[in-house]
């Protein structure tokens, strides 16, 4: 499975238009943005993303509750999931892990290098 089409969800604009810019220029990926939870489920079974980045700290519905509600959808059950948060001690990890996501990038982020971050988790899943 060739991973292209990624759903990014991020409430902060500056955040979205830098992370949109690195995934799609230096990652070669098609990326719809989401500002929250509540967009991401409304758009995801149209968009059919091959993997979904979900901010955990989002008003009006979280990362984690976002990933419960796509878990709990047999259309949406098995896309994979990273979460981007700062929260990345190995608790926190194991926690959004245990929730269902593949793994967690730390926020903030590098541009230069988040395509492939996103790969190195997506072929460890896959390969």
């Amino acid at each position: 499975m060739t991973l292209k089409r990624i759903l990014y969800a991020e409430d902060e604009p500056d955040i979205q238009a830098v992370a949109k810019l690195a995934l799609e220029m230096l990652g070669n990926f098609q990326v719809l943005i989401c500002g929250n939870g509540h967009e991401v489920l409304a758009r995801v079974k149209d968009y059919a993303p091959d993997l979904i980045l979900l901010d955990v700290m989002m008003p009006g519905m979280d990362g984690p509750t976002t990933l419960e509600k796509l878990r709990a959808d047999p259309a949406t059950a098995g896309i994979p999931v990273i979460f981007l948060t700062a929260k990345v001690q190995p608790a926190e990890v194991a926690h959004f892990q245990g929730l269902g996501a593949l793994n967690v990038i730390a926020k903030p982020f590098d541009p230069m290098t988040l395509a492939a971050q996103v790969r190195q988790v997506w072929s460890a899943a896959h390969g």
